[in-house]
């Protein structure tokens, strides 16, 4: 996979948003970190905040992810964007200098959940345009959007899903400091202890009053914390 090479042009700090449709909700917390000094890019993740008509893989991810990011870059993946990079850093483990997990996917659990949203999401949709539905059914599922989604991102999430139990977290010798919310409800702690026991060289951090969103539970505490820890990685 061809990259972008390190230059004075880097960013402090590559973001990989989650599933959703805008990233607005992390402005607090990205003009925090801005006005602290650092640099950051916040990616458009295709199909996402990037139009796209394509069903995606996890490869394929991980190929414009390689793209985008230049190498020993310092990169956060929050959610689904945490799954990206894992992936990416288990096929080139001396792609990023470091990882940063945000409530991040990739811990495969086999469970009655997907068949619930499923049928929860049959039920569902002659009524999910109604607002108050629409929020009992992400409250419920933990799949915010996913009501909204067009059918070749809906694709593109069980791709996703799928992809956790081929994920081989033992290549991922990239150093990677795990932040997690104990109020998480869609990536839990317990994921998050499997996680930092499977990779090779990591640290692991809860904060009590983070949500699977810190970036809306708590942005300033959230640009807090990425910001010492992105200043200690960059001295």
């Amino acid at each position: 996979m061809s990259a972008k090479k390190h230059d004075g042009r880097m960013a402090n700090l590559y973001i990989i948003h989650g599933w959703t449709y805008t990233v607005e909700p992390w402005n607090t917390t990205l003009s925090i970190m801005r006005e602290n000094g650092l640099k950051i890019k916040m990616l458009k993740v295709p199909g996402l905040t990037e139009p796209s008509d394509k069903v995606w893989t996890v490869d394929d991810y991980v190929a414009w992810a390689n793209e985008q990011i230049p190498d020993g870059a310092i990169a956060l993946g929050h959610s689904n964007g945490g799954r990206i990079l894992l992936n990416l850093c288990a096929k080139n483990p001396q792609k990023l200098k470091y990882l940063i997990l945000l409530d991040s996917a990739g811990i495969y659990e086999p469970s009655r959940k997907k068949q619930i949203v499923e049928r929860i999401a049959k039920i569902g949709r002659p009524f999910k345009k109604l607002p108050l539905v629409g929020k009992v059914f992400h409250r419920l599922t933990g799949t915010t959007d996913y009501s909204h989604a067009p059918e070749n991102m809906k694709k593109t999430l069980v791709n996703m899903l799928e992809s956790d139990k081929t994920l081989d977290l033992s290549k991922v010798t990239t150093r990677a400091f795990l932040l997690w919310g104990k109020k998480d409800t869609t990536t839990p702690p317990r994921q998050a202890t499997a996680m930092y026991e499977k990779l090779p060289h990591a640290d692991l951090k809860f904060y009590a009053n983070w949500t699977h969103a810190p970036y809306i539970a708590d942005p300033e505490g959230l640009a807090r914390a990425l910001t010492s820890l992105v200043m200690r990685m960059t001295k």
